[in-house]
């Protein structure tokens, strides 16, 4: 079957390539705006695609308190307007969301079926974009993932690499925890859910989550990153762990992140590698990067 990806540039849409499944198609702007439904609409005829998988939107966590308007078009109107025209065409839907719907005042891993309360206006336009698509098509999944890395476009893998360069000290929170999740795992358990969902008879719809499979807090992270780089010979730095209270950011993000996966592992049978094998595959490759940008 053909599975249409919306998005191109990000890590998520790249891993998905990456992959090099030949009836996964992506498109991104120009050629798809989620902000216009008629080039969705285009892209819809032109493809016909069995699945649609919404790797597009707005992820700047911190911009997004200044740009409520833009995060709540990309995040949550564009995503209904897929929605629509995925449910009058008979095309399923895999939208993607966030542990930021979350508050993370929970003392376990989130749920599906648990209560969002998000933090800041990315979550809120997030928690908005999944309740619309439901709404509007009711042949989807919403996929809710976590702390996602990869060796592609902007992550915190690449951010940790980028400060070492230059600095002997970073700091990082040590009270955020989360569920870290190399991306084109993430990408191969999502074509999984969508061959899947695409099979006669299948009616397990609705809010799933997906995260690497060990949980961590940031700068254990960073620490993890900075062991790999120093043992391919690449950059390291000192990890000074602080509490969120004392490293402030326009969002407030949530203390907890983790994600609950079983209820993807009962319906699809995913079960996500350990992150750190990804971890490892994505500092060399940018360390690759980094080597030939310098030289």
């Amino acid at each position: 079957m053909t599975i249409l990806v919306i998005g191109k540039q990000g890590q998520l849409a790249q891993s998905l390539a990456a992959l090099g499944r030949a009836d996964v198609i992506s498109a991104g702007r120009p050629e798809v705006d989620l902000t216009d439904a008629a080039s969705i609409a285009r892209a819809l005829d032109k493809v016909r695609p069995k699945a649609v998988i919404n790797a597009a939107a707005y992820t700047f966590v911190d911009k997004a308190e200044s740009e409520a308007a833009t995060s709540f078009a990309v995040n949550r109107d564009g995503p209904v307007e897929l929605a629509r025209a995925c449910a009058a065409r008979g095309i399923l839907l895999v939208h993607i969301s966030t542990d930021m719907v979350f508050d993370g005042r929970k003392a376990s891993a989130y749920v599906p079926s648990d209560v969002p309360a998000p933090l800041g206006v990315y979550g809120q336009s997030k928690l908005e974009g999944e309740r619309a698509v439901a709404e509007a098509c009711p042949h989807h999944l919403v996929v809710r993932v976590s702390w996602v890395f990869s060796e592609f476009a902007h992550n915190f893998v690449r951010t940790m690499l980028t400060l070492a360069q230059s600095r002997e000290e970073v700091t990082v929170v040590n009270d955020q925890t989360g569920h870290p999740t190399y991306c084109p795992d993430l990408a191969a358990g999502l074509l999984k859910m969508a061959d899947i969902a695409a099979r006669p008879g299948f009616a397990g719809w609705g809010t799933y989550h997906l995260a690497g499979t060990e949980a961590t807090n940031r700068a254990s992270m960073a620490e993890a990153i900075f062991a790999v780089s120093r043992a391919l010979g690449g950059p390291a730095a000192q990890v000074k762990g602080v509490a969120t209270s004392q490293y402030k950011t326009p969002a407030v993000r949530p203390l907890n992140a983790r994600l609950d996966p079983d209820a993807a592992l009962e319906t699809f049978g995913i079960d996500m590698p350990d992150w750190r094998a990804g971890l490892e595959r994505s500092v060399r490759v940018l360390l690759d990067e980094m080597a030939k940008a310098g030289g």
